[in-house]
């Protein structure tokens, strides 16, 4: 359907006439004195030519005041999905996401490089839900709040880097701050997916008093314990094996998961990595019909185009010489 946004703008369509009736030039004096006070000027020349630039200059007012009052072409309503879902990430950040201990295509990369190709397709694929990322080290941080623009969200996290947020571990600030974002959203809605690898070694408040919380406000934690449990090292006597995750406290992160109605899960490579995210993807969304939307495609450039070449029409020095010629 088309339509005007702005119609009540026809209204200065008579501008030009109201401004020419007021600003009316004044009749011009005779100018030129005859010495002989019984001679006169002779009207010389034919027919007075005719002028086609006032209506060529109504029409671009014309096209002006239109494009002005913006057309557009509104296309029929379409309802939003939304999944009434509020999910947070919460990644850290620690000194120990740099460890290069798992694979991506076949080629070592660390916890953090993994976390980003992975975890970035899981925020492609969780349209309908908004979503929120938390980046936490020694500190916490809420870096994008809850939105729609995952797109957002995915930037944010691409753009981090480990120790950002200092080299420790402070899971407790994490949970706490999340739960303070997601307890503004229906009870059902609030979901946390919290991705450590590490035990919590900073902050104001402990993992366990957090989840308490995050249990009394109604928000469900998924943890991630990511790191390999295998991994060899050079040493002095040659090459060695060692348990890279061997500060990982599993059964603390068992236990949020567990009081809060979420589930814990073990990441020791890529794949059981994209397996978690793939678990928590499987959430049952809860369908509520959103705002309803109706495209719009604004036509405005066109009537201002037209505008502009008639203007441009009656500025040129050789339509004026035709003029006159005619």
């Amino acid at each position: 359907m088309f339509e005007f946004a702005w119609p009540w703008l026809f209204l200065l369509l008579p501008l030009p006439l109201l401004l020419r009736r007021v600003l009316a030039p004044t009749t011009p004096g005779q100018a030129l004195r005859l010495p002989q006070p019984g001679l006169r000027l002779a009207a010389t020349g034919g027919h007075a030519a005719r002028s086609f630039s006032p209506w060529l200059l109504a029409l671009a007012w014309l096209c002006l005041v239109a494009a002005s009052a913006r057309p557009q072409w509104v296309g029929p309503p379409q309802a939003q999905q939304r999944s009434g879902r509020g999910l947070l990430l919460a990644v850290d950040l620690s000194g120990s996401m740099n460890t290069p201990d798992m694979e991506l295509a076949g080629q070592p990369v660390s916890r953090f490089g993994a976390v980003k190709a992975i975890a970035g397709n899981f925020i492609d694929r969780r349209r309908g839900d908004e979503m929120g990322l938390v980046l936490f080290g020694s500190q916490a941080f809420l870096v994008t709040p809850l939105t729609y623009d995952l797109d957002a969200v995915r930037a944010q996290l691409q753009g981090a880097a480990v120790g950002l947020a200092g080299t420790e571990t402070a899971i407790g600030d994490a949970i706490a701050i999340a739960v303070k974002r997601l307890s503004a959203l229906p009870e059902q809605a609030r979901v946390l997916v919290l991705l450590t690898d590490g035990v919590n070694n900073s902050g104001s408040i402990t993992p366990l008093e957090a989840a308490r919380a995050a249990k009394a406000a109604g928000v469900r934690i998924y943890t991630v314990g990511i790191g390999a449990d295998r991994m060899e090292v050079p040493g002095f006597f040659g090459s060695q094996v060692v348990n890279p995750s061997a500060d990982l406290d599993t059964v603390m992160l068992t236990k949020i998961a567990d009081d809060t109605g979420g589930r814990f899960f073990r990441a020791t490579d890529s794949a059981q990595l994209a397996d978690a995210y793939r678990a928590i993807d499987a959430l049952e969304p809860m369908p509520q019909r959103g705002p309803t939307l109706r495209p719009r495609k604004e036509w405005f450039v066109w009537p201002l185009a037209a505008a502009l070449l008639l203007w441009l029409l009656v500025a040129l020095p050789g339509w004026r010489m035709r003029e006159v010629a005619a």
